[in-house]
């Protein structure tokens, strides 16, 4: 690997756009003018724009002790597409701006737009601008993603109806498991620098934390089979969390059962490792991605088609409040336990 470090300095602001922009194709109808003017313009032929934003700080978000900066680049591209799928809206472009300290090299910049160039090349999305600017220390990471629907089909939280049927896509807590093994390697590292890390056979939780997708194949197959949700958001911070805010601005209860939520035989071993329960790990972990998503019970029989969605439970009334079945027959108040930046 070379070990050549060429300093930001050396080339200086508009040297380093000019390098990490120079092969871009513009792969969207709907991007008239990308980079390398004041701002970009696009065009969505009368579809409506659907628009999110995300902000990533190194220490908060990620911790590049175990985060590969090309790994890096791809995941802060699809957290930002997840929001658009989860509007069932189709991402068309981003904008990326980063905040560098001088402990990064261009060598290590470029890396890191490896991985936002690949997802946008496997997304279809095209980037179309941004900003780069000197950062006091660490990373900081902001990304737009635009995206187009048409006008009477996006999909927001507060339209879930009693008696609809709650969905959710893949499978839920394998990222947070991901996260106690890294954490673990970090740990014994710091004690012990001479230590290799041993995540032997936890490759499946492990990716879910560093390389996410969002499910594009979801939304793609909903429009196939004719399937409109009256509800949906991304799980981002526990299923327990995402849960609790469809029923807030739906303004209704919910029933959970324990047994319907999806979970992994790979992060269910790696849970046990840690002592910990798997449905515990996929109720209030996060960074999972996937959908969480209401349906008519009309439309039951098209979601047997998908292997990949699993019905875990009903919208009630609002009296009702918001409840888990568990395996052992017993029932919980279901309450939000995600991850909370803000926690003491």
């Amino acid at each position: 690997m070379s070990q050549e470090r060429t300093e930001i300095s050396q080339i200086g602001e508009f040297g380093l756009i000019e390098h990490l922009t120079k092969n871009i194709e513009i792969k969207q109808a709907s991007s008239i003018v990308g980079v390398g003017d004041d701002a970009a313009v696009i065009d969505h032929f009368g579809k409506q724009t659907v628009i999110s934003t995300d902000l990533l700080l190194e220490g908060v978000h990620f911790d590049l002790m175990y985060t590969p900066l090309k790994h890096l680049g791809y995941k802060s591209v699809v957290v930002n597409l997840s929001d658009i799928y989860a509007m069932n809206a189709t991402p068309t472009q981003i904008l990326m701006s980063v905040g560098l300290s001088n402990r990064f090299s261009v060598e290590a910049v470029t890396e890191f737009y490896e991985g936002v160039y690949a997802a946008c090349e496997k997304y279809g999305v095209d980037l179309i601008g941004g900003d780069t600017t000197a950062s006091q220390k660490g990373f900081m990471i902001s990304v737009t993603a635009i995206g187009e629907v048409a006008p009477d089909k996006y999909v927001k939280r507060n339209t879930a109806q009693k008696g609809d049927l709650i969905c959710v896509s893949g499978d839920l807590g394998g990222a947070y498991v991901g996260l106690l093994f890294l954490e673990r390697e970090k740990k014994i590292y710091l004690e012990s620098p001479g230590v290799q890390p041993d995540l032997e056979g936890e490759s499946y939780v492990v990716g879910r934390l560093l390389k996410p997708e969002a499910r594009k194949d979801i939304i793609e197959f909903l429009d196939d089979a004719e399937l409109h949700p009256t509800s949906m958001m991304d799980i981002s911070d526990g299923l327990s969390s995402e849960i609790l805010h469809l029923c807030r601005q739906s303004q209704l209860g919910c029933v959970l059962y324990e047994e319907k939520i999806p979970i992994a035989e790979a992060m269910r071993n790696a849970a046990f490792k840690f002592e910990i329960d798997p449905t515990a790990c996929a109720l209030s972990g996060g960074e999972d991605y996937e959908l969480l998503f209401t349906v008519s019970q009309a439309d039951y029989e098209k979601l047997l088609l998908n292997e990949q969605i699993s019905v875990v439970g009903y919208m009630t009334e609002p009296e009702q409040g918001t409840h888990i079945h568990t395996k052992g027959g017993n029932k919980h108040v279901i309450t939000a336990q995600g991850w909370n930046h803000y926690k003491k």
